[in-house]
């Protein structure tokens, strides 16, 4: 269900994946498009933000393929998984400012966590891809759980998993379900804007957001959450 690497204390910063680490949703709509629209569902920009960004496959399952079994929605979302990981081969690049800022972190000593509702294989590539697998002491996936993202138990157990308390850590996401995740969890969560605007960054429950990493404004208030 969950890798773990070692245990930490105290504080954490908890990262999604898709969007979040890498700018990859462009290629995640693209590859819904492809297996929705012979089923008579047109992906565009806002129906991807409002209805699939950052959900697990299960309740997008659930959403777009009612009159299908379980087993045929798996096998559906499975082919749209493979799409978009040929997609994404040879694409992957980080947000500005990520690597700085994990050095960062290592140095103080802080643990990191990635939590995403990507599927495991997904989140192996693209953490592999940005060559950061082992920066990251848990990997949490949310269809492993019994429930994923806008949920708090994921961030709940990337939190329990490092032995981090909620209010002295920081979580980095770029879609609605995941801050309603994080937030739901007690963590205070910066919103990068990726996909999204600030305004629905915080109208989700982010505390503010981002454009990258090197954010002045995000580096100076990290500084001062983490005190390193």
């Amino acid at each position: 269900m969950i890798e773990v690497k070692r245990q930490a204390m105290g504080r954490a910063l908890l990262f999604d994946i898709d969007g979040t680490l890498a700018d990859t949703d462009p290629l995640h709509r693209e590859a819904f498009h492809r297996v929705f629209a012979p089923r008579g569902h047109v992906v565009d920009d806002e129906r991807f933000k409002r209805e699939l960004q950052g959900f697990s496959n299960v309740s997008i399952g659930e959403r777009f393929l009612p009159d299908e079994s379980p087993e045929r929605r798996l096998a559906i979302l499975g082919e749209k998984e493979a799409i978009f990981r040929d997609l994404v081969a040879g694409q992957i690049a980080p947000i500005p400012g990520l690597m700085a800022l994990l050095d960062r972190a290592d140095g103080a000593g802080i643990p990191m966590v990635a939590v995403t509702n990507a599927p495991r294989l997904n989140a192996e590539l693209l953490l592999s891809g940005l060559g950061i697998t082992e920066r990251f002491k848990a990997i949490v996936i949310g269809d492993e759980l019994p429930h994923g993202k806008p949920h708090p138990l994921p961030y709940q157990e990337g939190l329990r998993f490092v032995g981090a308390s909620a209010p002295a850590s920081i979580a980095f996401e770029d879609s609605r379900s995941g801050v309603q995740s994080a937030a739901a969890a007690g963590i205070p969560t910066i919103g990068l804007r990726t996909t999204l605007s600030h305004a629905d960054l915080v109208a989700a429950g982010a505390v503010a957001s981002a454009g990258a990493f090197d954010d002045p404004e995000l580096l100076a208030h990290l500084a001062a959450a983490m005190a390193w």
